[in-house]
């Protein structure tokens, strides 16, 4: 702080005991310590808020700091690539009716589930006569072979 030599100090010292004179000096002396005491006392305590309130400012910037590694790990937490395939397929599945044409779009719960229930057999007055199976060759050797 002061720059003061031991020279310095001895002519600082003799100058005293002149001015001061030897009956005296030693009060002074005393008083001189106790207010350096003082002053070094109020240094220090200026010193030490001085660091805590940049203890205090270095918290707030590493609280900062956690808070923003918090939110990106708590994003990756959440991160489920099997939900996020289940949702693909399951929309990709939505958008695709039961006979392989694109589905209407829904318009309510009722039509998410007639989209999902199997095709109704058709009425029976809608089926044709005329037998499914072909009718048998006739009888006679005729079979459409030539001999």
């Amino acid at each position: 702080m002061f720059d003061i030599g031991w020279g310095e100090l001895v002519v600082i010292g003799v100058v005293a005991l002149i001015a001061i004179g030897p009956k005296e000096l030693p009060g002074v002396l005393r008083s001189v310590g106790q207010w350096t005491g003082k002053i070094r006392r109020m240094a220090s305590e200026f010193q030490g808020q001085f660091q805590e309130a940049m203890r205090e400012a270095e918290m707030a910037d590493v609280k900062k700091q956690v808070d923003q590694l918090t939110s990106t790990v708590s994003d990756y937490t959440r991160f489920d690539p099997l939900a996020q395939a289940r949702k693909e397929v399951d929309d990709a599945f939505k958008d695709v009716s039961l006979d392989g044409k694109p589905a209407e779009p829904a318009t309510g719960p009722a039509s998410a589930s007639a989209a999902i229930e199997p095709p109704q057999p058709e009425p029976a007055s809608a089926v044709s006569a005329e037998p499914a199976v072909p009718a048998a060759p006739p009888e006679g050797g005729g079979g459409g072979r030539a001999a």
